[in-house]
């Protein structure tokens, strides 16, 4: 069994990015609020991971609840019109050349989910999928999400190459959480939520962590905090970094950072050549 340990983990990041200027890092977060990370060292975090981008979901933050910036850094920011609810923020070393807040449908566009940052020769787009929640009860209006962020990720991918970051909301494969026979019909793991997934990666998308880690059992993104499930690592993985399948030549490494606490998931990570 090819399973993860958190030392693994370190030595794998050590030993295959270190100290070269070339590589681009990008990091995606989901911190189930900012304001409550930024009272577990987020600070701390996001200066020791130095990256060129760094992406965020689930602020929950209100407008002016929040001022946070960083030495180096223009960040974007995408809130929902619900207060306290959902959102996204970039923040990045790199000046964009244009930046564009939701997937241009206003059905869709009201709850902070997507952000996107036209660089040079890529678009990078940060994405909080929405949750098909208890007892199935969003699962239709995910159904309609899903097509309309794929007919605009199709849109970005034939101007540009495309990243895709976030919290997608699914476990791709059984190899993706611990438990896949009991939760065959819980939110984030049905068929219809796969299905979809397995949509966008038939588009011409990389699973960039399943590239550089095929068959790694137990690497989780998520975790309740029931049950003492992250101690336990009864998680699941459904944070990503997918690229463009003519990116994959630039792709360097995909890591999880599952030592890195504050939230109920853990940030993900990407290095680009």
């Amino acid at each position: 069994m090819n399973t993860l340990s958190d030392n693994d983990l370190t030595a794998h990041i050590i030993t295959n990015v270190k100290f070269d200027p070339t590589i681009m890092k990008f990091i995606s977060w989901n911190v189930n609020g900012l304001r409550a990370v930024c009272g577990k060292g987020f600070n701390d975090i996001f200066a020791s991971l130095d990256a060129d981008f760094f992406c965020l979901q689930e602020t929950k933050l209100s407008p002016g609840a929040l001022e946070l910036e960083f030495e180096g850094y223009k960040s974007y920011w995408n809130l929902a019109d619900r207060k306290g609810y959902s959102g996204t923020a970039i923040y990045t070393r790199h000046e964009p050349l244009n930046v564009t807040y939701g997937i241009g449908v206003d059905e869709h566009d009201h709850e902070g989910r997507v952000i996107t940052l036209e660089m040079d020769d890529y678009f990078l787009v940060t994405v909080y999928t929405p949750n098909s929640q208890g007892e199935l009860a969003r699962l239709p209006y995910r159904m309609v999400w899903e097509e309309a962020f794929r007919d605009y990720i199709a849109k970005l991918d034939a101007v540009k190459p495309v990243i895709i970051c976030g919290d997608m909301n699914v476990a791709h494969k059984e190899i993706d959480l611990k438990n896949p026979k009991t939760n065959t019909r819980n939110a984030g793991f049905t068929d219809e939520e796969r299905g979809e997934f397995s949509k966008l990666l038939e588009q011409g998308f990389i699973d960039t962590f399943r590239a550089i880690h095929p068959d790694l059992e137990e690497a989780y993104t998520w975790w309740s905090y029931r049950a003492r499930a992250r101690e336990k690592n009864v998680g699941w993985r459904i944070d990503y970094f997918l690229i463009s399948s003519r990116l994959a030549p630039r792709l360097a490494d995909a890591n999880i950072r599952a030592d890195i606490l504050g939230s109920d998931h853990c940030p993900v990570e990407l290095y680009l050549k």
